[in-house]
């Protein structure tokens, strides 16, 4: 296993994908979102009836790693958002049941990965949010995946305040399947696991591919204008000063 690629663990019939780049907050870099399609795409060719998305360390993940985008010309920053998308339609493409087991804090591309997954469980300890409303550079193509999750004015709210969510707020907005204890967070994986991936592996998997098909038809064109947009927002002022800020561990100065 390559420094910082995830962990992945066959178990019985479920494949389990763990992020363990604790020390980044599992931050979804180049590196990193191309490990994660890997694996999903391995486990997505196997005869695996399920497959678990985690994360280890302090935060399920922060989404994008500034220093893959600060000062990057746009079709750089164009390709690093293709390749994460790539990964989210995987997550929803592959034949398994995908579930994502939050366990802590999930922010803007790590918010777009719970939401592009079939389903999530969080403990309730974990929080949500699409932080680029409050700072440089919005969250355009997270807000793709949530926004088909939560609906347009909870979407709105996200998006335009930033603020986090938590675990029972994202419940009663849709984002997740099930909030329990964090004690509780595993056998509730299993548990939801387990009844998700009973019958027909051959029907689930036709079921799930229809599914989407009927229900986001128009997700793939959208993604197309985010991608264009959000690579082209990575110039503004705005982007720029706020990673530099966060990279220097300072306060920004917005000029906007």
């Amino acid at each position: 296993m390559a420094d910082g690629a995830p962990r992945v663990e066959r178990d019985g019939d479920v494949v389990r994908i763990t992020m363990v780049r604790a020390a980044r907050r599992n931050a979804l870099s180049r590196e990193h979102l191309t490990q994660l399609l890997a694996a999903v795409t391995e486990a997505g060719s196997t005869d695996a009836t399920g497959i678990v998305l985690a994360a280890e360390g302090p935060v399920f993940s922060a989404g994008h790693d500034f220093a893959d985008v600060a000062g990057k010309p746009v079709a750089e920053v164009r390709s690093l958002l293709l390749l994460c998308t790539e990964l989210m339609q995987t997550l929803q493409d592959v034949p398994q049941v995908v579930l994502a087991r939050v366990h802590a804090l999930a922010t803007a591309a790590g918010c777009q990965l719970v939401a592009s997954c079939d389903l999530a469980v969080a403990a309730e300890s974990a929080g949500f949010a699409a932080p680029g409303g409050k700072g440089g550079w919005f969250c355009h193509t997270p807000m793709v995946a949530i926004a088909r999750n939560v609906g347009r004015k909870r979407a709105m709210e996200l998006a335009l305040t930033g603020d986090v969510i938590d675990a029972p707020t994202a419940l009663d907005w849709g984002l997740v399947n099930r909030v329990v204890p964090d004690v509780e967070l595993d056998a509730a994986v299993d548990d939801l696991m387990g009844r998700a991936t009973r019958g027909s592996r051959a029907s689930k998997a036709w079921g799930k591919q229809t599914m989407y098909a009927q229900l986001d038809r128009p997700e793939r064109d959208a993604y197309t204008t985010a991608v264009e947009v959000m690579a082209a927002a990575s110039q503004l002022d705005g982007a720029r000063e706020g990673m530099a800020a966060f990279l220097d561990k300072r306060p920004p100065v917005w000029t906007d």
